[in-house]
């Protein structure tokens, strides 16, 4: 197994973060141009690093070799993150019919949260990027989320960085009752829906206009991302799915 040439083997990977946040954040503004809702708030992605993919590859058992990318399947990770719940099966539905990108395998952790109390929807697609040598596919995971489940996840990822991923019980079932909060609010927030977009609409007209405030939002964001790559909440993110695809997503490659 001859070894890997990281810089040019990732180089893909970060050509699809790159497009992907654009084309994403592309149909936000035009949603808003047309003066319509838009259920993608923020849109934010990073390449995992070389130590995180060789860490996960130990801890999974996987070899580290050119269908890593296959094994670990958010090498490319997006997340857009919505303002309601109701947001969440928009954005699910408008990269199903993208003819850019191919859905393979979706979790849905809104509907049923996982034992942590981390709620959020998941997808794994299929993205061709055009090389020098001409077109690759790659895996990238795109992960959707409200305002309120990135808010609850960024806190247990620093729990989690705090306690080396074994956070005590008692704090553990604080945190699990907090998701628990977290979800009301957001039901909450989902039933007056319209009300809220409404009002909205109508201080955006009268205040800083909101493109420069998301821009500097989603700065912040992609900093957190890249930060939050390798930690150890990595684990109640994405491990229970990794065994099932491992070989299976390789061979449908082939």
């Amino acid at each position: 197994m001859h070894k890997l040439d990281w810089e040019l083997y990732l180089l893909p990977f970060e050509q699809a973060v790159e497009e992907i946040k654009v084309k994403i954040k592309n149909i936000r503004n035009e949603l808003r141009k047309r003066k319509e809702h838009s259920p993608i708030e923020f849109a934010v992605g990073r390449v995992k690093s070389i130590p995180s993919i060789y860490n996960k590859a130990n801890r999974l058992q996987f070899p580290i070799d050119e269908n890593i990318c296959w094994e670990i399947r958010d090498i490319a990770g997006i997340r857009v993150i919505c303002q309601f719940i109701d947001d969440i099966p928009a954005v699910v539905e408008m990269i199903r019919k993208r003819g850019d990108m191919r859905v393979y395998l979706e979790k849905d952790y809104v509907s049923t949260p996982k034992e942590s109390g981390y709620r959020g929807y998941h997808l794994a697609v299929e993205y061709p990027i055009m090389m020098a040598g001409g077109q690759v596919t790659i895996p990238v995971e795109i992960q959707i989320r409200t305002l309120g489940m990135n808010f609850w996840a960024t806190i247990e990822h620093s729990l989690n960085y705090k306690y080396e991923g074994i956070i005590p019980s008692n704090i553990r079932q604080r945190l699990f009752e907090a998701a628990k909060a977290s979800y009301k609010l957001d039901s909450e927030m989902n039933n007056i829906r319209d009300e809220i977009k409404e009002a909205q609409a109508e201080f955006t007209k009268k205040e800083v206009p909101m493109e420069s405030l998301l821009s500097l939002v989603e700065l912040d964001l992609d900093i957190e991302a890249g930060l939050m790559d390798g930690s150890p909440n990595e684990r109640n993110e994405n491990e229970d799915d990794d065994h099932q695809l491992a070989r299976g997503n390789k061979q449908a490659q082939g």
